[in-house]
């Protein structure tokens, strides 16, 4: 049998997964009933061929040897001794050809065979050849059936991760919680046999049930991944919403097995999950998720203005500095430990940059005004501070470019692409289910695909997209700009109240007069400091990729792994999005300068490649 080589040219379409999986028994050439020694590697290239068996003749794909035995009288429904088809082994070895001259020939296309009784889908799924599975469906193949083992071919799909089959038999109609005749779903099966996040991942985008049970034992699929150590799958469950007091047959839950198996990570994650589902149920922490965006922002508000009160205290006791500062992280570290979901953490960072420019700007009204500035400084000032909150805001409330499509819509997409040989992870997200336009990257913390998307931004706690990314890149500006107001209004301030002898004291001494000048606003100084650099370095990135390059970060950093990966140089300015560093600019900012430019505005959601020879990031004429 050809596991590998197709000498007619025939491509294998994968969907990028490893073929291999936890816990199961059979490889692949004994699991049809077969020696993988009997197995021809490679086809010989001076071998004459009008000497072959048919057997050889279909696995090797050589049509005109293969009629002219079935014309000869042989029977292609007739088995050989190890009861296996012809068609089987047209299946294993993708030859569509032969399938459709054998179904022509009265082949039988549910027929089983081998030592697990499968039929030519299951052999075609079990190598991951869609476009075989497409075909012995288009004559009729009954994925329902199922094998020796009892799996059906949604099952056999998952258990191999060949996901773009499985997307395309639901498609079909196949149900994802469909049982296999050992009650089993297909969810259950990843949770027991597949270590990692797919395609249990998979499974509950399209809706899996995940509190299912088998019809033998009332298993979960929690119970299943507990019972198979596997945290993976246990931890996709738990966060989908699964149920740690789910009893089984026995009685037994989740945790209960968990300590049956002797897994100490499994017993803490479930008993956790409990503990947190339990404090979630009472009125207060209901509050606290309802309003845990303007909660974080006061906690990280509270916590910056202790920290600078406490330094600014007139005391000069640095123990008693020191104790009160501890109380301040404890009193922290106590809240984050009480409140501390992942989406709680998950907007520390923003919550954290809002907080600094909060007492930025507080800063500037107690410590700066009252010493008089102009009034053109307190009017750029101003415009600084509002242009910054507006495009913060901006950036955060603006849709990415999030790909939406509806269930039907979905389905379509994966029978039009799979049945034009186009169900490739360029063109189709297996994640959600969808088409991806041109120069679209799906975002696992979004965890949907997002058109042009550049990165997934901690300060904001968003994807930056083709819709929000100029807002972005105009936050990160006026940020900057920020920080150099807050520079000109410390050294403004200590010039004018602190006494600094640098030609006598030197540097040690110009810093311990500002220590006791103002210990708040050399603490205001340094969080500019960082805000300022991390925004300056981020900008001038940004501003360069898109001037210079007309690329985004993502794509950029895909042209850069082809680069290693081909060991090729390849000049990222030749790509089809770089117009120009002017055209670049325009077109990303929109600008329009009364008339003068006509800048072309693109919806990134609806451009779809034309075909599935696509350049590396879209089609040239999309610009």
């Amino acid at each position: 049998m050809d596991w590998n080589e197709d000498e007619n040219g025939h491509g294998h379409m994968h969907d990028g997964c490893h073929h291999g999986h936890a816990g199961h028994s059979h490889s692949h050439g004994h699991s049809h009933g077969m020696n993988l020694s009997q197995q021809p590697k490679k086809r010989p290239l001076m071998d004459d061929s009008s000497s072959w068996d048919i057997v050889k003749a279909s696995q090797f794909g050589v049509l005109e040897r293969c009629k002219e035995l079935v014309e000869a009288g042989y029977d292609v429904r007739q088995p050989d001794k190890e009861n296996v088809t012809l068609l089987h082994w047209a299946a294993i070895n993708n030859r569509l050809e032969l399938v459709k001259y054998y179904m022509s020939k009265g082949a039988v296309v549910d027929q089983l065979g081998g030592d697990l009784s499968s039929t030519p889908l299951h052999w075609a799924i079990r190598q991951g050849h869609l476009p075989m599975v497409i075909q012995l469906m288009r004559c009729g193949a009954d994925p329902a059936v199922a094998d020796g083992e009892g799996y059906r071919a949604l099952h056999l799909a998952v258990l191999f991760q060949h996901l773009a089959i499985a997307a395309y038999l639901m498609a079909k109609g196949q149900e994802v919680d469909g049982p296999d005749s050992n009650g089993q779903t297909p969810l259950m099966l990843a949770a027991q046999k597949i270590i990692g996040p797919e395609p249990t991942n998979f499974l509950l985008k399209n809706n899996a049930s995940v509190n299912a049970v088998d019809k033998l034992n009332r298993n979960t699929p929690l119970h299943c991944a507990v019972l198979a150590g596997n945290v993976d799958a246990a931890h996709i469950l738990l966060e989908a919403g699964a149920s740690v007091d789910a009893e089984n047959a026995n009685g037994h839950t989740p945790i209960d097995l968990a300590h049956q198996v002797h897994s100490p990570l499994l017993v803490h994650m479930l008993t956790h999950i409990k503990q947190e589902r339990i404090q979630s149920s009472s009125r207060c922490l209901r509050v606290v998720n309802r309003y845990k965006v303007l909660l974080q922002f006061l906690l990280c508000v509270a916590s910056f203005g202790c920290v600078g009160a406490v330094l600014d205290m007139d005391s000069e006791s640095w123990l008693l500095k020191g104790f009160l500062l501890s109380c301040v992280v404890g009193v922290v570290n106590l809240m984050s430990r009480t409140f501390g979901s992942s989406a709680f953490r998950s907007l520390l960072p923003a919550s954290a940059l809002m907080a600094s420019v909060f007492w930025m700007l507080v800063t500037w009204c107690l410590w700066f005004l009252p010493d008089g500035p102009s009034t053109t400084l307190q009017v750029l000032f101003a415009l600084t501070a509002a242009g910054l909150l507006y495009y913060y805001l901006r950036t955060c409330r603006t849709d990415p470019g999030f790909v939406k499509a509806t269930e039907e819509e979905k389905k379509m997409n994966v029978l039009v692409l799979a049945e034009a040989g186009c169900l490739d992870p360029r063109i189709f997200c297996t994640s959600c289910m969808s088409k991806k336009p041109m120069r679209t990257n799906h975002c696992f913390s979004c965890d949907a695909c997002v058109a042009k998307q550049d990165h997934h931004s901690i300060w904001t706690n968003c994807c930056i997209g083709a819709r929000n990314h100029h807002h972005f890149v105009l936050f990160l500006f006026f940020l900057m700009l920020m920080g150099f107001w807050m520079f000109y209004g410390c050294f403004t301030y200590w010039s004018t109240h602190c006494l600094l002898h640098y030609e006598e004291e030197g540097l040690w001494g110009v810093v311990s007069a500002l220590v006791g000048c103002s210990p708040w606003l050399l603490a205001i100084l340094l969080m500019a400091f960082y805000h300022t650099c991390w925004s300056g370095l981020v900008l001038a990135l940004q501003l360069y990729q898109i001037a210079f390059l007309g690329l985004t970060s993502a794509e950029r950093t895909t042209l850069a792994f082809h680069q290693r990966k081909l060991r090729q140089p390849v000049s990222l300015r030749q790509n089809p999005y770089n117009l120009g560093v002017v055209r670049n600019l325009v077109s990303f900012f929109q600008l329009r300068c009364c008339g003068l430019f006509k800048p072309a505005v693109i919806d990134w959601t609806q451009q779809f490649p034309p075909s599935r020879d696509q350049p590396a990031f879209g089609h040239p004429d999309m610009v």
